[in-house]
């Protein structure tokens, strides 16, 4: 599925989930780390409950697809974000 077929701010709110997921992943007892968990959740219950999901177009696929091609987002920001090296890679963590 092509990105520009989704709602920007799902794919804003699904690109956020990974990089706060890999930023838990880096720094599991870091300061930030209750912040970050309570970001998670709330980026699941948007990205979960997003109005997209109850159109036509809104089918599992379309899920995988909005995954993947966020997850090749923060694979490409990583570097200039500041995240890990890698840009933290899929760890069968998903939305």
């Amino acid at each position: 599925m092509d990105r520009d077929r989704f709602p920007s701010d799902l794919l804003r709110d699904q690109t956020a989930w990974y990089l706060t997921y890999d930023e838990l992943a880096v720094d599991p007892a870091g300061v930030q780390t209750a912040a970050r968990r309570r970001r998670l959740l709330e980026l699941s219950r948007r990205v979960a409950g997003h109005p997209f999901w109850e159109t036509p177009a809104g089918t599992p696929a379309a899920r995988v697809a909005l995954k993947e091609i966020a997850r090749a987002r923060t694979v490409r920001a990583a570097p200039a974000a500041g995240t890990a090296p890698g840009g933290g890679g899929y760890r069968g963590r998903t939305v």
